[in-house]
Parts: structure tokens; C-alpha cells; sequence
């Protein structure tokens, strides 16, 4: 009998499969004869306590088993201003971390984090389980890059150094099948066609992948208008750093001629109304100046930067309270201080 199923089964065609394996939605993911989804809880806590992401936009808490959170290009196309993360560790806690934080983006940065394509996977694994929507930044503006970063199926992808619109339209075309594009078909297996059982992917994938071109030359800025306007460019990535790198100001990217061509650059972007515009906070432009200026989404901070950030200032407070207790220490020693008034304190 085993070897009969075995053998019908084998015999079968695809679609045939899908459809009585599959429910009658043709993207649907979910057998027709699965057990429902247990919904996740959170952990039940003293009443003077709340959890601490229970107002989490996109909470696992708050996100049902059939709910599909909204793509980041239709938020954008909403109005909304959208806050980001950098992940340069590959570390899929961290991104799991950022996730239910409440970051409405995360960027898996391959240029300048170590990582390359198999460490970004398990990266994605881990913000799909929090619905947070996940950009994949490319090393370099190539076709073979770009289609293994697609073939993950990430919300968004980022293409370094478009320095022309000569090179806009490459990255476009790097993300499209022909013969609108040069993109590698592999859609029938890959993560982004859910291993080919979203038979949607195809009708569907342009109009939901963010393509985000940095502009971060003066070279760029200069022709920034032309690249924003390349069709299929959604978004024009800012870069401060190495902006103020090309025009000779490396070490002072607050620079006053730094700023009149980045100034200058936006009000092409928003001018031109082709593409949103996406920047990073730095010391000197902080969040609500970007806001204010026009950008739609916005990167407040990357990952070894919380984390550097948090451990220097760990270590500084540690070497201060031992240092003040060696002080009380000696004037105890000395008779300056009773030993009951002596004290850890936080």
C-alpha cells in the first residue's frame, strides 16, 4: 500500500499537489490540514508590571497567524516615516532583539559587516519571526550579488556608490527578470517564492521590493535629480560619511560644505518626487532634523554601535564606583569615616 501512495503521489503533477494539499487561495502557505497555529503570549507578570514591547507596532504578540504585516513600500506610499537598525554582526539574537524592539526596518549590511550571504539567512530567519522587514545591503553593485541577496527575499535592497543614472538603471535591472531586466530565474525553489509554493512571487515582487540606491560621492550628489528619477528607483539612500570623504573632509563630516551639498542633494530628491529619501543619524543631524527636512526612513543606529556604546559606558561607571570605594576605603583606614555610614552604591 505504501508503495502504491508512493507511487501515485510521484506521478502526480505540481499544481495537482498544491491544490489538494493547499487551500483555495493559490498564495497560500498553509496546508488545508494543518493544526492552527498556537498564538504566542507573552509571559504572565506581576500586575505593576507591563511587558516591556507590548506596544511594539509589528509585536509577535499583536500579529496574528493570518495577518500579513504591511510591505515598506506601501508604508512609505502611506506617509509614514519609517525607523531603521544596521546590523553589521550577523548575530540572528541581535536581529531577533532588534526585531521585537520595535524598529520598523533592519538593514543586514554586507558591505562593512563581515558577513556575506549564508550568514545573512539566518538573520532573515530571525526578523521574519518578528514581522520586521528586512533590507539586505549589498558589498557591491553587481548582478551576482544582487540576485543571491533576492533569491533570500528580503523587503529591500541596497545598492552602494550609484554614483550616475547610468548606474541606477543597472541596480534596477539587476532586480527584474527579462526581458525587462538581467535578473537570474530561479523563482520556482528559492526563499523568496516561499521554495516555489507562492505562486504569486511573479506577479507580485516589483511591486513590493523597496530599491534603494546610496548616493555618497559629490560625483553623485551632482546628478542625484537624474538618478532619483530612474524608473524602478524607490528610494535614494544618503551617505554622509563618505559624501564628506569625496570632497576631502574625511574626519569632519559636519563640515559646512558638507552640509550645502547634502542640503543641496535632498531638495533635488524631494524636487524630483521620483524616489523617498533615507539617511543616517549622526552626532550633528540628529532624527527629528532628518524628519523635518523630508526623509521617510530613517537609520538611528547600528548594532556594534549600541552595543560599543553601552559597553564603554558599563566599564566607565564600573572604574568609577571602584575608584570612589578605594577612596572611602582610605578614609575609613584613616578614621575620617564610621564604618557604618560606609556604602555600595548604585
Amino acid at each position: 500500500m505504501a508503495s502504491s501512495l508512493f507511487h501515485s503521489l510521484s506521478s502526480a503533477s505540481l499544481p495537482t499537489l498544491r491544490k489538494s494539499l493547499y487551500a483555495s487561495n493559490p498564495n497560500s502557505i498553509t496546508p488545508s490540514f494543518s493544526f492552527p497555529r498556537p498564538q504566542p503570549q507573552f509571559l504572565t507578570l506581576a500586575p505593576n508590571l507591563k511587558p516591556l514591547v507590548s506596544s511594539a507596532p509589528h509585536s509577535t504578540a499583536a500579529v496574528s497567524a493570518t495577518h500579513t504585516p504591511q510591505s515598506l513600500k506601501s508604508r512609505l506610499k502611506n506617509g509614514e516615516t519609517l525607523y531603521g537598525i544596521f546590523l553589521l554582526t550577523f548575530s540572528p539574537t541581535i536581529a531577533e532583539i532588534a526585531g521585537h524592539a520595535g524598529y520598523d526596518f533592519a538593514v543586514v549590511d554586507m558591505e562593512h559587516g563581515h558577513g556575506g550571504i549564508s550568514d545573512a539567512l539566518p538573520c532573515l530567519h530571525a526578523l521574519a519571526a518578528t514581522n520586521t522587514a528586512a533590507i539586505l545591503r549589498l558589498p557591491e553593485s553587481s548582478a551576482a550579488w544582487a540576485k543571491k541577496a533576492l533569491d533570500l527575499g528580503p523587503q529591500g535592497i541596497m545598492f552602494p556608490m550609484i554614483d550616475n543614472p547610468k548606474a541606477a538603471k543597472k541596480a534596477v535591472s539587476y532586480c527584474r527578470f527579462p526581458p525587462r531586466g538581467v535578473r537570474g530565474s530561479a523563482h520556482t525553489i528559492v526563499r523568496a517564492s516561499n521554495y516555489g509554493i507562492n505562486e504569486g512571487y511573479l506577479s507580485n515582487y516589483e511591486e513590493e521590493l523597496l530599491i534603494m540606491c546610496q548616493v555618497e560621492s559629490e560625483e553623485g550628489a551632482k546628478k542625484i535629480d537624474e538618478i532619483s528619477n530612474v524608473d524602478g528607483v524607490d528610494c535614494v539612500q544618503m551617505g554622509p560619511l563618505d559624501l564628506s570623504a569625496s570632497m576631502g573632509y574625511l574626519w569632519d563630516p559636519g563640515h559646512k560644505k558638507v552640509k550645502e551639498t547634502l542640503r543641496g542633494a535632498e531638495k533635488a530628491v524631494l524636487k524630483g518626487g521620483g524616489a523617498y529619501l533615507s539617511g543616517f543619524v549622526m552626532p550633528h543631524d540628529g532624527a527629528a532634523e532628518l524628519r523635518k527636512r523630508g526623509y521617510h526612513m530613517v537609520a538611528g543606529a547600528a548594532d556594534i554601535g549600541l552595543f560599543r556604546n553601552a559597553a564603554v559606558e558599563d566599564v566607565r561607571k564600573f572604574k568609577v564606583r571602584l575608584e570612589a570605594e578605594k577612596e572611602s576605603d582610605e578614609e575609613e583606614k584613616n578614621g575620617k569615616v564610621p564604618a557604618e555610614e560606609k556604602y555600595w552604591s548604585e
